[in-house]
Order: C-alpha cells, then sequence, then structure tokens
C-alpha cells in the first residue's frame, strides 16, 4: 500500500548518464508529476538553503566559487573521488531533500508520481516506492554522453561512472528495466509500454489522447501591415501539448524562428530536456514555446509566434497554458529569458500578463536565483513572475 493515499509512486534510478533524466520527461509528457531529487540537492547547497554551511564546513572553503557560491564542479571532484567524502555529502543532503520529496508528493494532484535519484536503492527512499523502474545503458554510452554534454576527459568520466555502486545492483530491484541505448524513439516506445501497464490498460489507451486547450483571444481581424505582411485573423487559439509525433512541426517553427537547420532528431533529444506547447490557429501552426520546469521553477528559453500570425493573442494564449502547466507541476516561478532581438510585440505579451525585467543579482530568493544565473543564455533579458502566493518549500 502506498505511503501515499491516492497516489502510486514510482522510483525512477540508474547510474550516471543512464538517461533518467530523458524518462522522467517522459513521463512528464504523460501527465505524471516529477521530482528530481537529485537537483533538490543542488537546492538544498545555495547560498541560505539548508545545506550551504554544512557543507563548507565539511569540504572547506576551497569549493567556494568567487561569489561565494559552492562550485559543484569542485565539490564533486572529491566527492565522485573518494567514497568516504561522496558518503559525508549525502549525510547533509539527503536529509534534507526526503523531507522536501515528502512535501512535494503529498501536495501534488496527479495520480503517479516520479521521483528520479541516482542513489535511491542506497538510502531510504526505495523503500517508500510503490515500484522501481531502472534506465540501463552500456559504460560506452555512459561515457559518450559524459564527455559532450559535460565537457568530462575520458579519464574523469569513467572515474565518476565507476565510483558508483554496480548498475547491476540497480537492476536486480527492478520492476521495470528501460534500456536506453538506442535513439528517444526506441526509449519512448519503452515508456509508453511500462505506462500502459502501470495503468493495467492496453497501451492504446493508456497513453492519453491529445490534450487540446482551447483559449478565445480578443478577435483580431486579417490585415496587411505597412510593410505589406498579411496577418491571418484569429479568434481562438487552440494549444496543443507537444508529444514526439509533433516533432516535425516543431523543428519547422524553431527552424524559422533561429534559422538554424532542426530535424525531428533534434526535437525528440531537446524531448528530454524541456516540454513543449504548440499554438494552433485551425490546422496551422502559429507559435510555440518550450519550457521547463524544474524543481518549482518554470524556464521559458525557446518561444515562437509566426510573422503571418497576430503576436499579442497568439503569444497570450502560448503565456497562459504555460502557467497553467506549470501550477500543475507547483512551479513557484516564471524565469523567462528572451533573446537581444526578440520582437518588441512579445515582450509587451509578457509584461501585459505581469512578468517584469529584472536581473540576477536582483532576484532574492537563493535557490531562484541560482537557477536563473545557471540557465539564463549570454545576453538574455530575463522576465520574472511569481506564479503562487505561498512557496512549497520554503527551507529551499
Amino acid at each position: 500500500m502506498s505511503r501515499w493515499e491516492g497516489k502510486t509512486v514510482i522510483g525512477l534510478t540508474g547510474n550516471i548518464a543512464t538517461g533518467k533524466s530523458l524518462v522522467r520527461r517522459m513521463l512528464e509528457h504523460l501527465k505524471a508529476y516529477t521530482v528530481d531529487a537529485d537537483g533538490l540537492a543542488h537546492q538544498a547547497m545555495a547560498p541560505g538553503a539548508p545545506a550551504y554551511k554544512p557543507t563548507i564546513l565539511t569540504f572547506g572553503q576551497w569549493i567556494l566559487d568567487k561569489d561565494k557560491r559552492i562550485d559543484r564542479s569542485k565539490l564533486g571532484a572529491v566527492a565522485f573521488a573518494h567514497p568516504e567524502a561522496l558518503a559525508r555529502l549525502e549525510a547533509i543532503t539527503h536529509p534534507i531533500v526526503g523531507r522536501a520529496i515528502d512535501s512535494l508528493i503529498q501536495s501534488a494532484q496527479q495520480e503517479v508520481v516520479v521521483v528520479e535519484a541516482i542513489k535511491l536503492l542506497e538510502g531510504q527512499l526505495a523503500d517508500k516506492m510503490d515500484v522501481i523502474w531502472v534506465v540501463d545503458c552500456d559504460e560506452e554510452q555512459q561515457k559518450a554522453r559524459l564527455m559532450s554534454k559535460r565537457g568530462l576527459t575520458e579519464l574523469e568520466a569513467l572515474k565518476r561512472i565507476r565510483v558508483q555502486n554496480p548498475q547491476a545492483d540497480k537492476l536486480a530491484h527492478a520492476d521495470v528495466v528501460l534500456n536506453n541505448n538506442g535513439t528517444p524513439e526506441q526509449t519512448w516506445v519503452q515508456v509508453q509500454a511500462a505506462w500502459a501497464r502501470l495503468k493495467g490498460k492496453p497501451p492504446v489507451q493508456a497513453v492519453e489522447e491529445d490534450e487540446v486547450q482551447q483559449i478565445r483571444v480578443q478577435p483580431t481581424p486579417a490585415t496587411t501591415t505597412t510593410s505589406g505582411q498579411e496577418k491571418m485573423a484569429v479568434s481562438t487559439v487552440n494549444i496543443l501539448r507537444g508529444k514526439p509525433k509533433n516533432a516535425d512541426q516543431i523543428a519547422a517553427l524553431l527552424q524559422r524562428r533561429t534559422g538554424r537547420e532542426f530535424d525531428q532528431s533534434d526535437v525528440l533529444v531537446a524531448f528530454g530536456e524541456k516540454s513543449y506547447m504548440l499554438a494552433m490557429v485551425d490546422d496551422t501552426p502559429v507559435g510555440l514555446v518550450g519550457f521547463l520546469v524544474e524543481n518549482l521553477i518554470t524556464q521559458v528559453d525557446e518561444f515562437v509566434v509566426i510573422p503571418e500570425a497576430p503576436t499579442i493573442p497568439v503569444a497570450t494564449a502560448m503565456i497562459e497554458a504555460m502557467e497553467q502547466a506549470s501550477r500543475d507541476l507547483q512551479s513557484e516561478v516564471g524565469y523567462i529569458f528572451l533573446p537581444p532581438d526578440e520582437p518588441q510585440e512579445t515582450v509587451q505579451a509578457f509584461l501585459r500578463q505581469g512578468y517584469e525585467h529584472t536581473a540576477i543579482d536582483e532576484i532574492s530568493v537563493p535557490a531562484w536565483r541560482e537557477t536563473a544565473r545557471d540557465a539564463c543564455p549570454e545576453g538574455a533579458s530575463i522576465y520574472a513572475k511569481k506564479l503562487r502566493a505561498e512557496r512549497v518549500l520554503k527551507p529551499l
């Protein structure tokens, strides 16, 4: 029987760079509520957060950067090189993270909750899970991902892989094993099948139908601008939650906005990092928002409205839908990162919806500030809005 009444809790684990986060994002697309335990541990070590001072007292001032933040690369270098050091770090962070996870699960509205944690089985979390899913891949894949995504040398990557408990130990406790040696499409097929079994339904029924949110906007007639640009008439915008089958449409919109080439495989990789919403007028894709909700903080780094569509109504509909999805995931605050060449109409749409221009040093909450600092692209402007009156995790 689940510790959390009315909820099924999946414990999602696997060793470093096996693809846990990819699977977690896929489950989020299937309407699960997801928690990144390792991300919560990072938040717990931000300046002013509960694990900040104990970590410095344990490992010394040398782990701080010039801004007095804990440099995770320095801390990781010693923690992953010495099992005793890693154990001491976990003794500081795990109790804090455990309390945060309990609070998040209790307040989640979704029936299925996913807790991703690399050390799920080595601590007390495993006993609280209803089912254990393990993501698996071979060591060569792990090494390649660490080298390409984190910039590690081959020796550094192997050291991080081999300091962990054997992957075989995790596989021995698995109720579900997901092989992530192949493409994102192949992993998505496995996730859908496992989700169907969890729901006790055939795969076609368990994977929900397209969720379309119809948003009425201020009617805008078809017009022609002074530059000769024809703008379509809009009275209703349909918002579609992007899924892998929409990858071609998403790629086309991103290519139009950036001028860079995107294809289906690029988007499928991105599905492991963020969610997408498509704005449709009739059957025409007119806009796109790419956003990430990570540990109660929403980050938007892709926002597109095609030139043929009126910007304000389409952008407003996408913002409203993105905020609702964020609140469903208990997001406390939203940060929008807009490039210098962002059309002023898009900026105005965010300002009308209550976003305010800010700077990293003006963000008072440590966890929010550190997230914005890490996520903001160079040269981008930051627009912020609180999405709920009270914080969910005040200690972090």
